[in-house]
């Protein structure tokens, strides 16, 4: 069983920039995929990014290329989200989620219980 907890959420001005990280307790963190979603209010929850286990591959939606970046510290057993250049459009709860060693953007198994980033205009 892997818990997640997700701290760094915020209110922020357009334009402003804002780190999330995600810590993984109780699994194998270094032989996992990791990737963070967001929901914004009455919408879906979407996929923004994922890394491979090893940090060496990396994929965005297209909304956040350029602007946000995924990381991760295996020896802390921490994910980051990197984000720049924020806009109203961003808001949304984000969630971290681990999948298998497998990089997939889409079967995710474990789920923290989400930040909430506001972006005002």
């Amino acid at each position: 069983q892997v818990q997640l907890v997700e701290s760094g959420g915020g209110l922020v001005q357009a334009g402003g920039s804002l780190r999330l990280s995600c810590a993984a307790s109780g699994g194998t963190f270094s032989s996992r995929c990791m990737g963070w979603f967001r929901q914004a209010p009455g919408k879906e929850r979407k996929f923004v990014a994922a890394i491979s286990f090893s940090g060496s591959s990396t994929r965005y939606t297209d909304s956040v290329k350029g602007r946000f970046t995924i990381s991760r510290d295996n020896a802390k057993n921490t994910v980051y989200l990197q984000m720049n250049s924020l806009k109203p459009e961003d808001t949304a709860v984000y969630y971290c989620a681990a999948a298998g060693r497998l990089f997939t953007t889409t079967s995710y198994e474990y789920w923290g219980q989400g930040t909430q980033v506001t972006v005002s205009s």
